[in-house]
C-alpha cells in the first residue's frame, strides 16, 4: 500500500507523519522529522448531495446512486448521503426503499429529504404541485421503511404542523433541518426550540436579511443548536458571505456542502435534476428557461478550497467543516476525523490542494 505522507489534521492539531492502517481502520500515525510536504485530510462528508459524474441520486435509482457515489469517492467525498427532492409520497417511499441496501452495505451514509414540506414562496427548483404540508403519518411509514436509513428531512417551520413533525422527527433519532422557508425570526425560534438542529444551505432558499424584520438567518446562525450548511461557491454565496458564515457560526456549527447535481464534474449541458429539466452553462445549473438555480456543479474537494482560497479560512478549519462537523451533526461515530479505531478514509493534497489520492476504508480510490 502506498504510505499517506504529510501534515496529517487530526483532531488535535497537525502532526507530520505517516498514517498507519490495519484493514479498514486507522492505527495510528507515525511521526516524521523534517519539513512536511502536502496534506493528509479526514475523508469528506457530504450530507446534501443530489448526483454527480452523470449519475443521479434524487431518481432513487440504486446503479446509479452507486455511480454517484463512486464518482464523489474519486473526488475525496468518502461518506455520501442521497438527497432527495420534493416529490409524492410514494415516489419517496419507493426510492427510500430502493436505496437502503446502499445503506446498509456502506455505498451511502443515509437518505435525505429535500422537500416536500417547504415553502413554495422559497421553492427554488422544486416542483411545487407536489410541495405540502407536513404529515406525520407519511413520515412515520418513510422513516419505518428507511429502517434506519432516513437521516435527515427539511421543512419550512412556518408550514401547518411543522413544529409537530419536527419534534416527531427529533424524537425518532432524524435531523429536522430548516430551509427552504419564509419563516419569520420568531417562527424560525419556534422550529428551533421544537427540535430543529441544522439550517439547510444557509442564506439560500430563505426569506431575506432584514435588520427590522431579520427572518430565518440570524436566528440560525445565533443558536448554538443549529449546524450551518454552506454551499461554498461563489454562485450560492458571495466569499464575503461565506466568511461572515464562517466566522460567525464558526467550523464546529458550520458543515460545507456540495449540493451537486448529476453534472458535477461534466461538461455544460442539458441535465436533471427530479423532473426539472436543468441547463448548465459556465458551470451554473438553473431550472432550463430561469435564472433559478437548480443544485451546484461543485464537489465537496471544490468547496473545501473555496473555503480556503475565497473565503480566507485555515486548511484546518475547511477540514473540519468537510468532515467532522457533517459527521456529528449526522451521528456518523467511525467517520469524519483520522483517529485510531475510525475508517480508514483520507484524502491527500500537495501543498496547493491539488488532489493526489483518495483512501476510502483503507483502500487507494482511482482519482
Amino acid at each position: 500500500m502506498l504510505p499517506a505522507v504529510g501534515r496529517i489534521v487530526t483532531p488535535d492539531g497537525v502532526v507530520n507523519g505517516t498514517l498507519v492502517v490495519e484493514g479498514d481502520r486507522f492505527e495510528g500515525i507515525l511521526e516524521r522529522d523534517g519539513d512536511p510536504s502536502g496534506w493528509v485530510l479526514p475523508g469528506f462528508v457530504d450530507v446534501h448531495c443530489h448526483g454527480g459524474g452523470g449519475y443521479s441520486l434524487a431518481n432513487g435509482d440504486p446503479a446509479s446512486a452507486r455511480g454517484a457515489a463512486a464518482f464523489h469517492a474519486s473526488r475525496g467525498t468518502t461518506t455520501l448521503v442521497a438527497s432527495l427532492v420534493s416529490s409524492t409520497h410514494e415516489f419517496l417511499l419507493d426510492a427510500t426503499r430502493a436505496l437502503k441496501p446502499l445503506v446498509a452495505d456502506g455505498t451511502l451514509a443515509g437518505v435525505h429529504y429535500e422537500g416536500p414540506y417547504i415553502s413554495a414562496a422559497k421553492c427554488g427548483a422544486h416542483r411545487t404541485d407536489v410541495l405540502r404540508d407536513p404529515d406525520i403519518a407519511e413520515l412515520t411509514e418513510l422513516v419505518e421503511a428507511g429502517e434506519g436509513a432516513v437521516r435527515m428531512v427539511t421543512i419550512a417551520p412556518e408550514l401547518d404542523g411543522a413544529l409537530a413533525a419536527i419534534e416527531f422527527l427529533d424524537r425518532r433519532g432524524v435531523v429536522p433541518a430548516i430551509g427552504h422557508t419564509d419563516a419569520s425570526y420568531e417562527q424560525t425560534a419556534a422550529g428551533i426550540d421544537a427540535g430543529a438542529q441544522a439550517a439547510t444551505h444557509l442564506f439560500n432558499a430563505m426569506r431575506a436579511f432584514n435588520h427590522r424584520e431579520p427572518g430565518p438567518i440570524p436566528a440560525l446562525l445565533d443558536d448554538e443548536r443549529i449546524f450551518s450548511e454552506i454551499v461554498a461557491d461563489p454562485v450560492h454565496l458571495h466569499p464575503g458571505t461565506m466568511r461572515f458564515a464562517f466566522d460567525t457560526s464558526l467550523p464546529a456549527w458550520t458543515l460545507l456542502v456540495s449540493d451537486a447535481m448529476d453534472a458535477a464534474g461534466l461538461a455544460d449541458g442539458q441535465y436533471m435534476l427530479g423532473r426539472h429539466e436543468v441547463e448548465v452553462v459556465d458551470g451554473v445549473a438553473t431550472v432550463a428557461g430561469t435564472d433559478v438555480i437548480a443544485g451546484s456543479t461543485i464537489t465537496l474537494l471544490d468547496a473545501f478550497r473555496n473555503a480556503v482560497r475565497l473565503a480566507g479560512q485555515s486548511v484546518e478549519a475547511a477540514s473540519q467543516m468537510a468532515s467532522a462537523t457533517p459527521a456529528e451533526l449526522l451521528g456518523l461515530r467511525e467517520v469524519g476525523a483520522i483517529e485510531t479505531g475510525k475508517y480508514a478514509d483520507a484524502v491527500i493534497l500537495d501543498d496547493d490542494l491539488n488532489l493526489i489520492s483518495v483512501m476510502r476504508r483503507g483502500i487507494w480510490v482511482q482519482v
